[in-house]
């Protein structure tokens, strides 16, 4: 079994890549876009942290948070995050033995991709790369056309403009 080693940095700013278990076709993220604010909230109403920046896909979402001075605890916040989200969701997903044997859900995966934001430029790097993914997927052709992004948010502050990374005219897709 892999060792997993993370870095934790009190006040740290933050990368995330979270998968549901089952990506191909899946499309619960969307299709469940009202409860994932909801049990953010309730996680963020005990363990508060900062949204910087987040895109939720069908399958997968990125996020870029930063914590509260002198907290590194991501983990439980995810922990959290998760397991609110498929609490409040009937039990239909397939479960393997396993999951069933460990009292799992089959909704999410069980690790997370996570990296710390070393500077301003990976700052700004993370952030263009949560706003273009729908786009880089080819689920938009303009990143203006994805609802579920902080990317409005950031035009409505004047730090993009609304046609920024793309005009319509490319088709890009790919895979994490």
């Amino acid at each position: 079994m892999p060792n997993y080693r993370r870095a934790f940095i009190p006040g740290g700013t933050w990368f995330f890549t979270v998968n549901l278990l089952q990506r191909r076709g899946n499309h619960l993220l969307v299709s469940e876009i009202d409860l994932l604010p909801v049990t953010v909230k309730n996680v963020r109403d005990h363990h508060p942290f900062q949204i910087n920046a987040w895109v939720v896909l069908p399958e997968h979402l990125h996020c870029i948070w930063t914590l509260p001075p002198g907290d590194s605890d991501f983990s439980t916040r995810w922990r959290l995050i998760k397991s609110g989200f498929s609490r409040a969701r009937p039990k239909t997903e397939r479960r393997s033995e396993v999951r069933q044997a460990a009292g799992e859900r089959g909704i999410w995966q069980r690790h997370y991709w996570e990296h710390a934001i070393r500077d301003d430029a990976d700052y700004e790097r993370h952030v263009d790369y949560v706003h273009m993914n729908p786009l880089k997927h080819g689920w938009v052709r303009r990143v203006s056309e994805w609802l579920y992004s902080t990317f409005h948010r950031y035009v409505e502050k004047d730090i993009y403009p609304m046609d920024w990374c793309g005009d319509g005219s490319i088709s890009v897709a790919g895979d994490d």
